[in-house]
């Protein structure tokens, strides 16, 4: 059965790491977004009363299923389609104010709109109301209050990728025809009443962005594909918040904390996917976690490349310098860092971790939009959601999860995976006997390298734990409700 917090309890706390955990009648982690684009897809055209899109970034020039060519329309044109048809339908997409500087969407519809937006029953809104810095990173999808799709995939461009991540995929590529390089990433898809709690966690935010107040759908169409076996059956959710201090809205630390509690319960293994590496007080805890005789393995895949000076300076030398550091209290060789790599004509081309995962053991599993930085401990907003497991078949799901994961990046079969697990005993050995492929799994120099082991002098200024202080008269002071 799942295994226990390390104190004797279980993981998952309601008030403490999570803000509640309502009951999925389904659940499914959808890996990469060619398949959740085609999920969202399906779900989309059956939607009858409420569209809700909570983003980081959105670009309605994206195609869902740009491998189906010019026959598969802009989203924006799906949205304006499906309103024209369905008189009680309302969309609503609410994005990050600074994504018209950050994100790689085209500026001038979310500012000035676009054809497709012009119609009553679509509103865009940009979400200002977040302290100076902070991005709004949540990335979440609420159709009709029955379903809900939260994880690290935002509606924008260079994001669709399918599981073979091939080097030179056509279909790959920007509204403007430019090719993008592969790219992995993970959504989870929930209905239920995890799906009512997430519409309601949405709602609030766009109240809190935007002073309306949106009700309850009141939709009754049922939306899981019926072509879909959901990998977890009548499972809790936990919903797990982050999001600073702005207005009268207190500090969430709900997702920051329950990552920590779940590296501190690990027992026999922990599998992570993250863009970024670079919390020293989590490296620290991995570290203690390794330098214990009886203390888990630890998989971590994430990102190589860093786009620009900046990210380079701040999150790849950082970065270079945590692996250095969780390595030195690695007493028994218990760590592998990797990044996944497919073959190119001229090589080999590195595929882009976009994926926030962390895996513990077979008892629990958290999927969102949290990195591992500074600022997803405190600045960002952010959802996550994890499952711990209360019953078998919950482990089955999540081992299974781990091995079709790991399958994806090594180029061989989830059986394949699941058999050397279960041959060796250990992920590890199961990692390097199965790791021999072109498409695969490259370690980084910094395991083996020496050199500085702290965080880079001034590096938090591009990724703040909080927010800047001395801009505190910049606040909106709101009225309790």
């Amino acid at each position: 059965m799942s295994t226990p917090h390390a104190s004797g309890g279980r993981i998952v706390e309601p008030g403490r790491n999570c803000w509640r955990v309502p009951e999925a009648d389904r659940a499914a982690v959808l890996i990469d977004a060619a398949c959740y684009f085609a999920r969202l897809d399906q779900a989309l055209r059956r939607a009858r009363h409420s569209v809700l899109i909570v983003g980081w970034d959105f670009d309605g020039r994206i195609r869902l299923r740009p491998d189906q060519g010019e026959d598969c329309p802009p989203l924006g044109e799906v949205l304006r389609a499906l309103v024209e048809s369905r008189p009680e339908l309302e969309v609503r997409i609410l994005v990050w104010s600074i994504a018209t500087l950050h994100g790689p969407s085209k500026v001038r519809p979310l500012l000035l709109g676009a054809s497709w937006q012009e119609h009553p029953r679509i509103h865009l809104r940009l979400d200002s109301q977040h302290p100076i810095y902070g991005a709004h990173h949540q990335k979440i999808v609420c159709i009709d209050d029955r379903l809900a799709f939260v994880g690290g995939i935002d509606l924008t461009v260079e994001r669709w990728d399918t599981t073979r991540h091939a080097a030179d995929d056509p279909a790959r590529h920007r509204p403007s025809g430019t090719a993008y390089g592969p790219v992995h990433d993970l959504q989870m898809m929930v209905d239920g009443a995890a799906a009512v709690a997430l519409a309601e966690l949405a709602r609030q935010r766009w109240q809190h962005a935007t002073d309306e107040a949106v009700g309850r759908s009141s939709g009754d169409q049922a939306l899981w594909p019926a072509d879909l076996e959901p990998d977890f059956r009548h499972v809790p959710v936990a919903i797990a918040r982050t999001a600073a201090p702005w207005g009268d809205q207190p500090a969430l630390v709900e997702g920051s904390t329950l990552m920590m509690d779940a590296l501190a319960a690990a027992r026999r293994s922990v599998y992570i996917e993250t863009q970024y590496l670079v919390d020293f007080r989590f490296g620290d805890l991995l570290a203690r976690r390794l330098a214990e005789p009886a203390g888990p393995e630890v998989v971590i895949v994430t990102a190589k490349a860093m786009h620009g000076s900046v990210e380079r300076f701040a999150m790849g030398s950082n970065r270079d310098r945590l692996i250095r550091r969780v390595k030195r209290g690695d007493h028994f060789d218990r760590l592998r860092v990797f990044h996944p790599v497919v073959p190119a004509t001229d090589g080999e081309r590195d595929v882009l971790i976009h994926a926030k995962l962390i895996l513990v053991d077979d008892c629990f599993v958290r999927i969102g939009s949290s990195n591992i930085s500074n600022r997803s401990v405190g600045l960002d907003t952010e959802c996550d959601l994890a499952i711990e497991a209360g019953r078998d078949a919950d482990e089955r799901g999540i081992a299974s999860l781990r091995g079709r994961l790991l399958a994806e990046h090594l180029g061989v079969g989830a059986q394949e995976v699941d058999a050397a697990v279960a041959a060796s005993g250990s992920l590890l050995r199961a990692i390097d006997s199965l790791n021999r492929n072109t498409r695969g799994l490259r370690p980084f120099d910094a395991l083996t390298t020496r050199g500085p082991t702290g965080p880079i002098l001034g590096s938090r200024l591009v990724d703040p734990r909080r927010p800047f202080e001395p801009l505190w008269f910049l606040k909106r002071r709101r009225k309790r409700r």
